[in-house]
């Protein structure tokens, strides 16, 4: 199970005013490995009930959840206060990216909260003063407009680089496939285009040949890919409406 941890950042939503919108963000959060938040003064008290459906699975940050009064409180035994913010609202603070301020809280001993405000307004000033730096997301200076989730998943993100998750799963990829087989599959190529006198006038053969060797060596086909591309110049070598038997 999960358990907050000093390395790993606390999040605080300010004010909160939607629950759909506090499990937004504990989806974002328990993504990149975060599960502990907490709330301050929710709008619509806690728990909520569209809190959960929203949260997508992520029900254990949602159970963890502490509810506080005050920013004050929420942030009482944190070393590390960031203040979300698109804007400095007046006070002097240094200002951090959400890389930077990742970079800080890994380096930092003590527990860090970064801070985010309601989604209508943002922090107020006196909250924005408690923080010790403020993390503004480099954004479109005509459409500054991010919604909770969006900037807890930006924070969240940038935190979880270095903490060792893995990449999601991939297929496999097939190496590219031998030589001989690709040269089977541009000799089927010539045969086929140069029964149809693909390959005129004689005197540009040579140079077209050469075209149509470059393209069919760029992708870097695997057996499989080669093996359905011959089969497809096979069906076409047949008379229209016949079929392999």
């Amino acid at each position: 199970m999960w358990a907050i941890v000093s390395g790993r950042p606390i999040i605080v939503l300010v004010r909160p005013q939607l629950g759909e919108n506090i499990g937004k963000a504990a989806r974002a959060m328990l993504n990149f490995g975060l599960t502990g938040m907490r709330l301050v003064a929710p709008r619509d008290g806690w728990p909520n009930p569209a809190a959960g459906p929203a949260a997508a699975g992520a029900d254990i940050v949602l159970e963890q959840a502490g509810v506080f009064d005050t920013l004050a409180n929420a942030v009482a035994d944190c070393a590390h206060v960031y203040a979300t913010t698109v804007r400095k609202r007046g006070v002097s603070k240094p200002v951090l990216t959400p890389a930077q301020a990742a970079q800080a809280i890994h380096r930092e001993t003590g527990r860090s909260a970064l801070v985010f405000g309601p989604e209508r307004s943002g922090l107020e000033t006196g909250e924005v003063a408690l923080a010790r730096a403020i993390v503004t997301v480099p954004i479109n200076p005509e459409f500054a407009s991010l919604n909770l989730a969006q900037a807890v998943i930006l924070c969240a993100y940038e935190w979880s680089k270095n903490t060792g998750l893995e990449q999601p799963t991939v297929e496999e990829l097939l190496p590219p496939a031998p030589q001989d087989e690709l040269e089977g599959l541009i000799a089927h190529f010539e045969t086929l285009l140069g029964e149809r006198d693909y390959f005129f006038p004689p005197s540009r053969a040579a140079a077209t040949r050469r075209t149509l060797r470059n393209v069919l060596t760029k992708p870097g086909w695997n057996h499989l890919e080669i093996r359905t591309l011959r089969g497809v110049l096979s069906q076409l070598e047949r008379p229209p409406g016949s079929r392999k038997r």
